[in-house]
């Protein structure tokens, strides 16, 4: 008889591999033309000046330069206003 149990009849021995997201480049760092800024699930962030947003969310650089967080008053779809985080590359 075994002592420990198998990975066939076990249902929590798999996992899934890393997805590496999150701030690639960090505010007031360089970037080069196409350089991937930020990896997200979804617009956290949003896309500002010369940044472009691929089909995964993944935001990244047109132009060389340095890159700037700031913040953005957005209005949602009910009509209300929030606060976002936008990428710019300057």
């Amino acid at each position: 008889m075994a002592t420990k149990k198998s990975g066939g009849s076990s249902k929590n021995l798999r996992d899934s591999q890393p997805k590496y997201l999150g701030t690639k480049i960090h505010d007031g760092e360089g970037a080069m033309t196409g350089n991937v800024i930020v990896r997200q699930r979804g617009t956290v962030i949003l896309a500002g000046k010369n940044v472009k947003v691929g089909k995964d969310h993944t935001l990244y650089a047109m132009k060389e330069g340095k890159v700037k967080f700031t913040k953005a008053r957005k209005t949602t779809f009910n009509g209300r206003t929030s606060m976002r985080a936008v990428a710019n590359v300057i």
